[in-house]
C-alpha cells in the first residue's frame, strides 16, 4: 500500500497549522467536534432536500470516547460520512473545505449554517496526536475507508468495514514531555470541560460514557456497598438561552444561567436580550452586574463577551464587541455573519463586527436609559458601582462619546439632596440662575461645609457636588448642558453679584493691596495672591485658584506616578472683607507687621484645612496659633 503525499505543500503547511495558527492545543477537540456537526448537518440537509433518506435529526449525534490503555481518543458521528473520492480532496488536500464547498453548492444557502471554511481545522488533531486514523462510510455507500496519518510525511486510504454510516476519527495521542501533558486529555474531566467550554451549544447531542457507582444493598453485610457502572450522558446543552423564545425562558432562568457561568453570588441587575436580523444578523444576551468586579478598574481586568458561531465558541473575550465606556457588560454574541481567519481564534476586523459593537453600544445605552427613568433606585444602585466608569467615558477619546453618555451620570445636590442627572438640574433652575454650579471634594459632606457654597445656597441655586477625581476633566469635556455652562463655586465672578457690590470689593481691594501683596509676599510663593472675597458669608478664608489648574486637579495629579512639575494650581487665599479676621489684619498691620505676617500665614493654613489640604508643618502651626492667641 502505497503512501500518499499531501497537496498544497504539505510539510511546511502543516508543520505551520501545528505549530503557528492554534494557539491552545485544547481546540484540537473543539474542531473535530464542528467537522462532525457539519457531517450531521449535511445530512439533516440531504432528508430534508430529498426523498426517501429516512433520517431523523432526532437521530444524529457525536460521541467521544476515551482509551486510555491505548491512548487514544475517538470522536464518532453519524453524519453524512465520506466516499473514497472525497476523503481524497478532504483530508489530502490540505486547506480545502468540503464543508464550504457543500454550502456553496446549495441552491438554497441559508437554510443551512456550516462553519467549516477552511479545511484546516481537522489537522489541528496533529497538535495533540502522533497518529490520526479515519474510518468513514457515505451515507447510502456499501463501502468504508480507512485514512491514515502520521502527520507530514503522508497518508494511506484503504477499504475497510464498519457498522452504519458516519464517521469515526481516532487520536493517538502523543507522549508527555517535559512541557507539555498530552495524557490529560485522556481525562473524562478534561473532555467534559472542553466540550462545555467550546461546544456546549452545538445542535446535536455529544455523548460520553461516565463511570459512576451505586449503593449496592447486601442482606449479609452491615457495611453499605457500591459498584460501579458506565452510563452514557450527553455533555452538551445544545439550545442556549439565548436562542430560546422570550416566553420559554424565566428571569430565574436568566439569573442563575448569569450567576453558574459568571461566578456571581448576586443576580444582575439588569438583563438585556438582542435579536437582530437584517444585512447582518445576531442574537446577544447581556447583563449587567449589581456590585463591582473584584479588580475592575485595573489593567488586568479583562474586558469582553463572549462570541460564538452557530453554537460554536470562537472567542471567550472578544474586546472588539464591547465599547470602553460599557466595558462592565457581560454577556454572549451568536452570529453566523462573521468572517472568522484561519484559526477560527480570532476575528477579521469587518464592518459586520463593527455594525454589532454599534448596535449592542446603542440597546445598552437603551436599556441603562429605560432603567433610570422606570425604576431611578435601581439606576442608583448600579451607577455605585459603575458610574465611575460612564464618567471615564465621556472623558475618554477626546470626548468623542459624551453626546452618548451624558445624560446616563448622575450627581448630587445641595437642594434636593440626593443623585439627580444633568439634564434634572437644568429643568429645576430657578428663572435668573445662568450657570450650572459645581463643588469638588473628598466627600458629600465636606463639600456641604466648604464656607464658597454660602452666597450660591442664599440665592436658592443647586449646586452639584463632584466626588470622583474625574470630575472636572467630565465638566470640562461637556462644556455645557442645554446651553447652560458649568462654573466652579471658586471661580472669581460666580454670576450672582450686583455690580455695587462688585464695586464695593474693588474699592476695598484697592484700598488695602499693599497690605495683601505684603502678605503674598510673605507666604514665599505659596499663593500667587491674596485677595478679598466676593464669596465668604461667615467664615474668614478659603483657598480657590486662578487658570485651568484647580486644586482638585493638582490632587488628582499627585497620585499619578512619575514628576508632574508643572501641573501645579496657582492658589489664590481669600479673605472675607466683612469678617474680624480682616479687621484684625487692618489693625495689626498698622501696629506689628511681622505679628500682620503671622496671621497671614495662619489664616493660609485654616483655608489649607478647610480645602481639605494637608498642613506641611502641623507643629509650626500649633505652635503659631498659641503665640497669636
Amino acid at each position: 500500500m502505497a503512501k500518499k503525499q499531501f497537496k498544497a505543500e504539505s510539510k511546511k503547511l502543516l508543520d505551520m497549522m501545528i505549530n503557528s495558527i492554534y494557539t491552545h492545543k485544547e481546540i484540537f477537540l473543539r474542531e473535530i467536534i464542528s467537522n462532525s456537526s457539519d457531517a450531521l448537518d449535511k445530512l439533516c440537509y440531504k432528508a430534508l432536500t430529498e426523498d426517501g433518506v429516512g433520517v431523523s435529526r432526532e437521530d444524529l449525534y457525536i460521541k467521544v470516547t476515551i482509551d486510555k490503555e491505548n491512548r487514544i481518543v475517538k470522536v464518532s458521528d453519524n453524519g453524512i460520512g465520506m466516499t473514497e473520492e472525497e476523503l481524497e480532496k478532504n483530508l489530502g488536500t490540505i486547506a480545502r473545505s468540503g464543508s464550504l464547498n457543500f454550502k456553496n453548492d446549495m441552491e438554497k444557502k441559508e437554510e443551512i449554517d456550516i462553519i467549516g471554511q477552511f479545511g484546516v481545522g481537522f489537522y489541528s488533531a496533529f497538535m495533540v496526536a502522533d497518529k490520526v486514523t479515519v474510518i468513514t462510510k457515505a451515507f447510502g455507500s456499501d463501502k468504508a475507508y480507512c485514512w491514515e496519518s502520521n502527520g507530514a510525511d503522508g497518508y494511506t486510504i484503504t477499504e475497510t468495514g464498519k457498522e452504519g454510516y458516519g464517521t469515526d476519527i481516532y487520536m493517538k495521542l502523543k507522549e508527555d514531555g517535559e512541557d507539555e501533558r498530552y495524557s490529560d486529555y485522556l481525562e473524562v474531566y478534561m473532555l467534559r470541560g472542553l466540550i462545555k467550554k467550546y461546544s456546549d451549544y452545538i445542535r446535536y447531542p455529544i455523548k460520553m460514557d461516565i463511570e459512576k457507582s451505586r449503593k449496592v444493598e447486601k442482606p449479609d453485610s452491615d457495611k453499605p456497598e457500591y459498584e460501579k457502572y458506565i452510563e452514557e450522558e450527553t455533555i452538551n446543552s445544545m439550545v442556549p438561552l439565548w436562542q430560546r423564545g422570550k416566553d420559554e425562558v424565566t428571569e430565574e432562568d436568566l439569573n442563575n444561567f448569569y450567576k453558574e457561568k459568571y461566578f456571581d453570588t448576586k443576580d444582575p441587575a439588569l438583563t438585556i436580550r438582542a435579536d437582530v436580523e437584517g444585512a447582518f444578523s445576531y442574537k446577544a444576551l447581556l447583563f449587567i452586574p449589581e456590585n463591582t468586579p473584584m479588580g475592575y478598574y485595573t489593567k488586568e481586568y479583562q474586558k469582553g463577551l463572549e462570541l460564538y458561531s452557530s453554537g460554536v465558541m470562537i472567542m471567550d473575550s472578544c474586546e472588539d464587541l464591547i465599547p470602553e465606556h460599557f466595558r462592565f457588560v457581560k454577556g454572549v454574541v451568536d452570529s453566523q455573519d462573521l468572517s472568522l481567519n484561519i484559526s477560527r481564534e480570532m476575528l477579521q476586523h469587518n464592518r459586520q463586527l463593527t455594525a454589532i459593537k454599534n448596535n449592542i453600544e446603542k440597546k445598552v445605552k437603551q436599556e441603562l436609559k429605560k432603567l433610570l427613568n422606570n425604576d431611578p433606585e435601581r439606576y442608583e444602585k448600579f451607577y455605585q458601582s459603575f458610574g465611575l466608569q460612564l464618567k471615564y467615558g465621556i472623558v475618554a477619546d477626546y470626548g468623542a462619546h459624551r453626546e452618548l453618555l451624558k445624560d446616563l451620570i448622575l450627581y448630587y445636590t445641595s437642594n434636593e439632596k440626593k443623585m439627580i442627572t444633568l439634564e434634572r438640574y437644568v429643568e429645576t433652575m430657578p428663572e435668573g440662575q445662568e450657570y450650572i454650579y459645581y463643588a469638588c471634594g473628598e466627600s458629600v459632606s465636606k463639600i456641604d461645609n466648604l464656607p464658597q457654597t454660602e452666597p450660591l445656597k442664599d440665592k436658592g441655586y443647586s449646586i452639584l457636588y463632584m466626588t470622583d477625581e474625574v470630575d472636572e476633566f467630565v465638566i470640562n469635556m461637556l462644556g455645557e448642558i442645554d446651553g447652560k455652562k458649568f462654573k466652579s463655586i471658586n471661580d472669581k465672578d460666580l454670576g450672582i453679584e450686583t455690580e455695587e457690590e462688585k464695586s464695593d470689593i474693588e474699592a476695598k481691594q484697592e484700598e488695602n493691596q499693599v497690605m495683601l501683596d505684603y502678605l503674598r509676599d510673605c507666604l514665599d510663593g505659596k499663593v500667587t495672591a491674596v485677595r478679598l472675597s466676593n464669596k465668604l458669608k461667615s467664615h474668614p478664608v478659603c483657598l480657590t485658584t486662578d487658570g485651568e489648574v484647580s486644586l482638585e486637579m493638582e490632587k488628582y495629579f499627585a497620585t499619578i506616578p512619575g514628576d508632574h512639575p508643572d501641573i501645579k494650581a496657582q492658589r489664590v487665599l481669600e479673605i472675607n472683607p466683612t469678617h474680624k479676621a480682616f479687621y484684625m489684619l487692618q489693625d495689626t498691620w498698622q501696629l506689628d507687621k511681622d505679628r500682620c505676617a503671622k496671621l497671614g500665614k495662619l489664616l493660609y493654613n485654616q483655608a489649607l484645612l478647610i480645602a481639605d489640604i494637608s498642613i506641611e508643618n502641623p507643629a509650626e502651626y500649633t505652635d503659631l496659633f498659641w503665640e497669636l492667641i
